[in-house]
């Protein structure tokens, strides 16, 4: 299984965010050159973020964007849903974990257990987590 640049870049751009932002508004095009990631592509996945209220916007000078509710609080499936990206491992497999074929297949309980399996992982951990993590590979101390 393999996730999409979609969901690579919303984690990543949220990392960002979390990362630099220090709570005020952060604009899409710093994190656009922090990322290396296209400003259309970001601009495409914040509206939808947004939507999924994963951030805020902020309007007017100094404005940008700011995380919807604390970090620990937001956890990597949501990010993935908020972006429409699917968790399911096989193809055939529905977001509700019925399976699109005519005929249920045969390996469908492995398939199933997979796709549950990922989304307790990804559901586990927090962008406060990811954050932490990376201020430790960056050796960047926060004081809070």
């Amino acid at each position: 299984m393999r996730l999409s640049t979609k969901a690579q870049y919303a984690v990543r751009a949220m990392v960002s965010l979390s990362l630099n932002s220090d709570g005020a508004p952060m604009t899409i095009k710093d994190i656009s050159a922090r990322e290396g990631i296209s400003l259309t592509y970001l601009e495409q996945l914040f509206v939808k973020l947004r939507r999924g209220k994963i951030v805020k916007s902020v309007r007017g000078p100094g404005g940008g964007y700011v995380l919807g509710r604390p970090a620990a609080q937001i956890q990597v499936d949501q990010i993935i849903d908020s972006v429409e990206e699917t968790l399911v491992p096989v193809s055939c497999m529905q977001e509700d974990g019925s399976c699109a074929c005519t005929d249920q297949c045969i390996t469908h309980t492995v398939w199933q257990g997979l796709g549950e399996k990922i989304r307790a992982f990804l559901s586990s951990i927090t962008l406060e987590d990811l954050t932490r993590d990376a201020q430790e590979r960056l050796g960047i101390r926060k004081v809070n």
